[in-house]
């Protein structure tokens, strides 16, 4: 199956015949021994360091349909290469843009994607309190604002992001009492203050990313989305997606690490008023991200095994259905 890459080190990508050729250069910009990966193994590449490459490159990217996705020094996603669509449909793109345009069929997808994000974070809470953590006085918080949520029938949207953030204060709350050793002490991320912060924001970026990639391959219009208003230069249906998904994928990661002591103190870089992953923290955190968008679970539905990245992908087919008005949409909500 085609992997993600991640090039931590500055260097020349080229194309190399059927492969790309990737030569990283020391702090001297001199050339060390180069790493070839084969196209067919190649399902996204993601930057976070310095890279020189040609047109000839980007059209070479391009034909074979690979995305390349770009981090600045601070970790922050800061835009992608994304070839040309291949799944252009007219049909979906109308029904797609009736879909925001018209207020109340926006506002039930918009309250089902949020539903289905809160759900995930009373999953994350339930899990931990039925292993000791005392958090119930927050998820009791929280449900109070679900349902506030999925009784709205009118409500601006406006109104229902100011929701989603009181319920992330909620949430984020109930970190201090999940993590072990290290405090949030509430959100911050324009720099990150804290380790919790700087992971949070690192795996946030890269949950956003995954659903970039997976609504590529979809005949959806990135750019048209329900909870999120659209803007220029984001992709905001992603945004969309990824509520669903951070708490299940990014949350899940960040509390197995810390806890687990996969990732410790010496995996952060601090300057003032900021706080970073250094490379040796990035590489062990994008390792046990690959890992667990392999991972699968029993697929209700379709009786079979479905990787985390696959259950991305379905979620905006679902999309597609509600818009197409085939199939009212229903978002994933994890069981466990």
């Amino acid at each position: 199956m085609p992997k993600t890459y991640y090039l931590f080190n500055p260097g020349r990508l080229s194309k190399n015949n059927r492969s790309l050729k990737f030569t990283p250069v020391d702090a001297e910009g001199n050339a060390k021994k180069p790493t070839y990966l084969p196209i067919n193994d190649i399902n996204e590449l993601c930057v976070l360091g310095s890279l020189d490459a040609n047109s000839a490159l980007y059209n070479f990217l391009g034909q074979q349909k690979i995305p390349v996705h770009f981090f600045d020094y601070y970790e922050h996603y800061t835009g992608s290469f994304m070839p040309k669509d291949y799944l252009l449909a007219g049909k979906v793109h109308i029904a797609q843009t009736q879909a925001y345009t018209q207020p109340a069929q926006r506002l039930v997808i918009a309250r089902k994607l949020l539903e289905g994000g809160i759900y995930n974070m009373l999953k994350n809470l339930g899990y931990y309190q039925n292993r000791g953590k005392e958090v119930t006085v927050y998820g009791s918080k929280i449900k109070q604002y679900y349902e506030t949520i999925r009784q709205a029938q009118e409500m601006p949207i406006a109104e229902l992001m100011g929701l989603e953030g009181n319920v992330r204060q909620v949430y984020y709350q109930a970190f201090d009492t999940i993590i072990n050793d290290f405090a949030m002490q509430g959100r911050s991320r324009q720099p990150p203050l804290n380790e919790v912060n700087a992971l949070i924001s690192f795996g946030n970026s890269f949950c956003y990313n995954l659903c970039v990639g997976q609504i590529y391959h979809t005949q959806l219009d990135p750019t048209i989305s329900f909870l999120h208003e659209p803007g220029a230069r984001r992709y905001s249906l992603a945004l969309d997606i990824a509520e669903v998904f951070k708490p299940v994928l990014v949350d899940r990661l960040i509390f197995a690490l810390l806890n687990k002591k996969q990732i410790q103190a010496k995996h952060f870089d601090k300057k003032l008023n900021a706080c970073y992953l250094n490379e040796s923290g990035g590489k062990i955190y994008l390792k046990a991200w690959d890992e667990r968008l392999k991972e699968t679970i029993k697929h209700r539905a379709m009786n079979k095994n479905v990787s985390y990245r696959r259950l991305v992908r379905m979620e905006c087919y679902k999309l597609v259905k509600h818009v197409l008005g085939i199939d009212e949409y229903s978002p994933f909500k994890m069981r466990w």
